[in-house]
């Protein structure tokens, strides 16, 4: 059997196919056979006020498709073109494979896989972001 496991601490959240599922008093797993179903770890959500820079507000988008809050046709477009002007900023090989993988999956209509690429963009921003003066 292929396909995405969840493992799930006490109590953890996870959207799936737009229904939050509460994990119980122990660990879990959990199997997931539907391909393409949209997965989202709630203690790996970006919150509304946390949208504060570039990659976030890329990922934002991915999150919202999972979600079921965005259109997945408009918010291709949106990713899309928010992985282009980051690929214009992170010239590094390391990121630009994280975006190229990005937008594979994007393209596929892979969001969840879109948005862990995108995810591991986001310790090189907040790098970027700090070594920016003030």
């Amino acid at each position: 059997m292929s396909g995405l496991v969840l493992k799930l601490g006490p109590k953890e959240r996870v959207l799936i196919n737009g229904a939050v599922i509460e994990n119980g008093d122990r660990r879990s797993r959990l199997s997931i056979v539907t391909p393409n179903a949209n997965i989202l770890r709630l203690r790996d959500a970006i919150h509304p006020e946390e949208v504060t820079t570039p990659v976030r507000r890329v990922c934002y988008i991915a999150q919202l498709v999972l979600s079921g809050d965005a259109d997945k046709d408009e918010a291709k477009m949106q990713l899309l073109r928010g992985i282009e002007q980051l690929s214009q900023v992170l010239v590094d090989h390391d990121s630009r494979e994280l975006l190229d993988r990005a937008t594979s999956e994007v393209l596929d209509g892979r969001y969840y896989q879109a948005l862990k690429a995108l995810r591991g963009l986001l310790p090189r921003e907040e790098r970027l972001m700090a070594s920016v003066p003030s």
